[in-house]
């Protein structure tokens, strides 16, 4: 994987992946990072469907069978996986370093 081309991810993309762990369509992956983030990212469905159309064609996830067929669902594929674990893994040396610099606690 080259970090350099998929890492960082940004916050929306991000929450994208994380939310398409379980498949799902459109409208419930933007009531699910609004529920994730507890109200602090809202995602515009424009910019959803942006985000979902290039993530399809990074091969991050991919269309999936719906029960509605008005409805498009999408599921996160093997290489969206290890791009949200290595960008996980990422923020968390970034979050060790941060701790260790300011000191355990007094974030």
């Amino acid at each position: 994987m080259n970090r350099e081309k998929h890492l960082p991810l940004t916050e929306t993309t991000f929450y994208i992946l994380l939310a398409l762990i379980q498949p799902s369509h459109g409208y419930a992956v933007m009531q699910k990072i609004e529920e994730m983030s507890e109200g602090q990212v809202r995602i515009a469905a424009g910019t959803l469907y942006g985000a979902l159309e290039n993530l399809v064609r990074q091969k991050q996830i991919t269309p999936v069978r719906s029960d509605d067929p008005r409805r498009k669902s999408y599921a996160i594929t093997d290489l969206g996986r290890k791009i949200l674990k290595a960008d996980c893994q990422r923020m968390e040396h970034m979050v060790m370093l941060t701790k260790t610099a300011i000191g355990e606690g007094r974030l």
